[in-house]
């Protein structure tokens, strides 16, 4: 099955980039990560594994983020990227759907899920980050980011995987709003599946498992691959990702 692509508009005028593959449903959304974008490994291995089995598979990217129109700097935030994801669910997406969210995407499931109980019926994800901008972004801001932050609103931090990201103040206020991870629990009761690297230098293991143990269902399952990364995007992870979305999808009832 041949792969379609397209914008999707958004009503202040941005443009959604997305990728899809048709097939059984139900279907299979990627969300990626912070700065990441939908041709990454682990994006198109997926795409591959769906055209080969006839599954429905949509990938996009957020505002800001790879093929899409909008300044990641002054519009990226927590909640312009789950707006997105939901007008994906929404508009592009017939039925029920699994969602395999990578890092910051883990959270962004997460919202989606909560905002749509009723379309997500599983999910998959991959070194999950949800309230990361709180819990494992700004405890490492050093001082001359703060004072970057509290000067100019943004703060260029270094990466390891290219070009320093731009961090806003914008975008650390906002995420508080959308934090998961406290006294309550976390909402959902889809099954989920989760993969984790011991060795993942930007998601310590022990908070990828808060979140497993948050989850208000009972179907989860947290792998702890000891020699794993973040980005978990080896041969051997990339077979598991995939068991862990076939598993996923064979437990919807």
């Amino acid at each position: 099955m041949s792969e379609r692509a397209g914008k999707l508009d958004r009503p202040d005028g941005e443009q959604i980039a997305w990728r899809s593959v048709g097939g059984a449903g139900p279907a299979v959304v990627w969300l990626g990560g912070f700065r990441s974008d939908m041709t990454g490994t682990k994006a198109q291995a997926l795409a591959d594994w769906a055209a080969a089995s006839g599954r429905a598979y949509v990938r996009f990217d957020y505002l800001g983020h790879g093929e899409s129109s909008g300044d990641f700097r002054t519009k990226g935030t927590v909640t312009r990227w789950r707006e997105d994801a939901l007008a994906v669910l929404d508009e592009l997406v017939e039925g029920p759907a699994v969602l395999v969210g990578s890092s910051m995407g883990g959270w962004i499931a997460c919202l989606a899920a909560m905002a749509r109980p009723q379309r997500v019926q599983a999910m998959v994800l991959v070194a999950p980050a949800p309230d990361f901008t709180e819990k494992l972004m700004a405890p490492e801001i050093p001082p001359q980011g703060r004072a970057a932050l509290a000067a100019d609103g943004v703060w260029l931090r270094p990466s390891e995987y290219g070009d320093p990201y731009p961090i806003t103040r914008a975008l650390l206020e906002d995420g508080r709003r959308w934090s998961i991870l406290g006294s309550e629990p976390v909402p959902i009761e889809a099954p989920v599946r989760i993969l984790q690297g011991a060795a993942d230098p930007d998601v310590p293991w022990r908070h990828a498992l808060e979140l497993a143990q948050a989850i208000k269902g009972q179907d989860v399952v947290f792998t702890l691959i000891k020699d794993g990364d973040h980005r978990l995007s080896r041969p051997q992870d990339i077979e598991r990702l995939i068991a862990a979305v076939e598993e996923a999808l064979r437990s919807i009832v």
